[in-house]
């Protein structure tokens, strides 16, 4: 478990000048007015598609994959506002790592809290089950303003950027697990605590079951949430953010427990968290993670990839 952002002299090596000027640009920005950092993320994400080559190629791909009743035009609509949704979430995380709990306080909208505490009240560990909005790192920060959690995340390959994830996160969360930990997160629910699980990525075939995800009829998805549940004896809480519609502040969501899980199998509760994920995706398609290859593992490894 990951308790302080542990900073070494090596991070000021030349080799991460660079990414320290990009750091010290982006703490400037957070100066900006919220509407002004969205009207230029949303320039930097146009101009992004013009040079995303195989990111491009994937959002387009799993768009096409997921939605193919909606015509062409209203695909490549989607695609270029996901785009500029991915440039303002440059500033989403920004804001999340680097903006004061006053700033951040005026700019929230918290629904559904109650649930939470009546959940860890009751001596029970609350899974708050998400789905990669691009906002998302704000949305911890949000819900760290009336009870820090513990974040599961994915270590980064770069130190520098390890040390800054680790650091920003720590403002909204009380310790972090790598996400292969499973007996920290079990630890954690067991003692009534509080963290995120997201099941709406490929993570390979191993503990996956393939079934259907939009209009993609075998999905490869992860069946850890019944696994967590049971054996932290938690509660699972859907969990959505989104940014506004008028681009000055954000909104979290928090549903009550799901009654009946974990089920009688893995294979159910599968299909009744894609039921959930889509239902969250729903509520706001531009501002999903449409970037990354959610369907690169087919049930036959000998079966062609549906990115063409």
């Amino acid at each position: 478990m990951v308790e302080k952002a542990q900073f070494s002299t090596q991070l000021l090596h030349p080799r991460y000048w660079l990414l320290w000027l990009g750091i010290g640009l982006a703490k400037l920005a957070t100066f900006l007015p919220m509407r002004w950092q969205m009207k230029l993320g949303a320039v930097i994400g146009r101009l992004a598609m013009k040079f995303a080559g195989k990111r491009l190629a994937t959002a387009r791909r799993n768009i096409e994959l997921c939605f193919p009743d909606k015509t062409p035009a209203q695909q490549q609509h989607l695609l270029q506002r996901n785009f500029e949704e991915t440039g303002k979430a440059i500033f989403d995380t920004v804001n999340a790592w680097w903006w004061s709990d006053a700033r951040i306080k005026r700019h929230m909208q918290i629904k559904g809290q109650e649930h939470v505490q009546q959940t860890l009240d009751d001596g029970q560990g609350v899974i708050l089950f998400a789905v990669h909005c691009l906002p998302l790192e704000m949305g911890a920060r949000i819900f760290g303003q009336f009870h820090p959690g513990v974040g599961v995340y994915r270590p980064h390959n770069n130190p520098l950027m390890e040390y800054l994830q680790v650091q920003g996160r720590l403002r909204s969360n009380k310790a972090l697990i790598p996400k292969r930990d499973l007996r920290q997160m079990v630890r954690c629910l067991r003692n009534a605590d509080v963290i995120w699980y997201t099941a709406d990525q490929d993570f390979g075939r191993s503990s996956a079951v393939f079934i259907p995800f939009f209009a993609v009829k075998e999905a490869a998805t992860i069946t850890g949430g019944t696994t967590l549940a049971k054996l932290g004896k938690a509660k699972v809480l859907p969990f959505f953010v989104e940014r506004n519609a008028d681009d000055n502040g954000y909104t979290i969501d928090i549903q009550p427990p799901l009654d009946d899980f974990p089920g009688e199998n893995e294979l159910e509760d599968a299909l009744r968290g894609n039921g959930i994920i889509e239902q969250l995706i729903s509520r706001n398609l531009p501002q999903y993670m449409w970037l990354h290859r959610r369907f690169k593992t087919r049930p036959d490894a000998d079966t062609p990839s549906l990115y063409r």
